[in-house]
C-alpha cells in the first residue's frame, strides 16, 4: 500500500510494511544486483531487533559503511521500542537544541533503491515502516520520488518551487512582522500587506497562539476518527478562524499568512525538517519582536549558524553540496537531468 505522507502521481504505488523480510525483497526486486549487500545486525539485549544495512558494494564509501556498522553494532539498549526513532536516537547523540534532521526517512521501495544505487546506506529495522536514508544534507529534502516521474524540465519546477517554498515558510511571517512594525519602510507597492483593522491584541501575540493553534489541531486531527478527521479539520479551521476574527482576537492578514505557512509546510514529507522550521520561525519573531531589525537580523544569522554547524551522520557539512562549494553537485539539487545511457549498459555493436 502507497504511503499517506509519500504520494506520487505517477509511478509505484508500492509502500514499505512492518516487516523486515519484504522490505529487503521490495529493494531486492529494484536492484537485481550480486553488488547488492544487506547486512543483518541485532539490536537490543532483550527484544534482538533484525536492523539490515542496505548498500552497493562498489558505490558506498567503505569508512564511512565500517563507522555506521560499528555505530550500530555498539548500540547498548534494552530494545528498540519505537524502532527507526530508537535507533536514530542511539545511532547519534544529537544537541538538543539544533532541531534540524540528521536523517532522512521514505516508506518507498523505489525512493531507498534510488538513495542506494546513489552510494547511499538505507537502514531498514523490522517492525517499522520507514527506511532511514544516510547520510542526508538539508539540500537531500529537496528532492521528491515525485520529481523523477515526470519529464526534466517539470522535475526541476517542482524542486525550484519546493526551495522557495522551504524559504517561505521560514521567513515570510517574519518579514512582514519586521514590516508592520516599521511601517514607513512598507514601499507603496506593498501597502497591500497594511493591517486595515488593527485590534487590542499585540501581533505577535496572535503569531504565536496561531503558531501553537495549527499543532492543537493537527493533534486533535490524529486522535479523531478517520471517517471524521478531514471533516473535523476543515470545520474546525474555518469555524475557529471565523469566530477568532469576528470576536477581535485576530486580524484577517495574521490568519492569512499563517493558514499560507501551514499549507506550504506540507510541500515536503519530512515532519522532523518542518518542526526544525516552526521552531526557526518562532526564534525570528520573537527576537524581531523583542529588537526589531537587529532582532531580525540575529534571528536570521542565528538560523544560519544552527544549519552550518550541524553535520551529518558521515562528518560532513550539513550545507553540502553549497559548503563545501560542489557547482556539480549543487546544480542537481535544483535541476532533475535527463537519465544518461552509461558505457556499460549499451549494447556492444556486431563484428563484420
Amino acid at each position: 500500500e502507497e504511503p499517506d505522507s509519500d504520494r506520487v502521481l505517477r509511478g509505484s504505488h508500492e509502500g514499505f510494511v512492518e516487516t523486515l523480510v519484504f522490505n529487503t525483497a521490495l529493494i531486492r526486486r529494484r536492484i537485481r544486483d550480486p553488488d547488492l549487500t544487506m547486512e543483518l545486525i541485532r539490536v537490543g539485549s532483550k527484544s534482538k531487533s533484525d536492523v539490515v544495512l542496505c548498500y552497493l558494494k562498489s558505490e558506498t564509501d567503505p569508512v564511512f559503511l565500517e563507522k555506521v556498522r560499528k555505530k550500530i553494532q555498539g548500540i547498548q539498549v534494552r530494545a528498540l521500542t519505537m524502532s527507526q526513532e530508537t535507533l536514530a536516537e542511539a545511532l547519534i547523540h544529537q544537541k538538543w537544541y539544533n532541531p534540524f534532521p540528521k536523517f532522512r526517512y521514505t516508506e518507498r521501495p523505489d525512493a531507498a533503491a534510488a538513495n542506494i544505487l546513489e552510494g547511499k546506506i538505507v537502514v531498514l529495522t523490522d517492525t517499522s515502516p520507514s527506511a532511514m536514508l544516510l547520510p542526508t544534507s538539508i539540500f537531500d529534502f529537496t528532492q521528491e520520488a515525485d520529481d523523477f516521474y515526470f519529464p526534466p524540465f517539470t522535475g526541476s519546477y517542482l524542486r525550484i518551487v519546493r526551495v522557495i517554498i522551504f524559504a517561505a515558510t521560514l521567513f515570510i511571517t517574519p518579514i512582514w512582522y519586521l514590516l508592520i512594525r516599521n511601517p514607513e519602510s512598507i514601499p507603496s507597492w506593498l501597502s497591500f500587506i497594511r493591517i486595515e483593522e488593527p485590534n487590542q491584541v499585540p501581533v505577535i501575540v496572535q503569531l504565536l497562539l496561531i503558531e501553537f493553534a495549527i499543532d492543537a489541531l493537527k493533534l486533535a486531527a490524529q486522535n479523531t476518527p478517520s471517517v471524521l478527521s478531514n471533516s473535523f479539520s476543515i470545520i474546525g479551521g474555518l469555524i475557529l478562524g471565523d469566530f477568532a476574527v469576528k470576536a477581535h482576537w485576530f486580524v484577517p492578514e495574521v490568519i492569512l499568512y499563517m493558514a499560507f505557512v501551514a499549507i506550504a509546510n506540507y510541500s515536503q514529507p519530512s515532519f522532523e525538517l518542518g518542526y526544525a522550521f516552526k521552531f526557526m520561525r518562532i526564534m525570528i519573531l520573537i527576537l524581531t519582536a523583542l529588537g526589531n531589525l537587529w532582532g531580525f537580523i540575529a534571528g536570521v544569522v542565528l538560523t544560519v549558524i544552527f544549519i552550518a554547524t550541524n553535520k551529518s551522520v558521515d562528518g560532513k557539512s550539513y550545507l553540502f553540496p553549497l559548503v563545501p562549494f560542489s557547482g556539480k553537485d549543487l546544480i542537481n539539487v535544483f535541476i532533475r537531468r535527463k537519465l544518461k545511457t552509461k558505457d556499460c549498459c549499451k549494447m556492444p555493436k556486431n563484428k563484420v
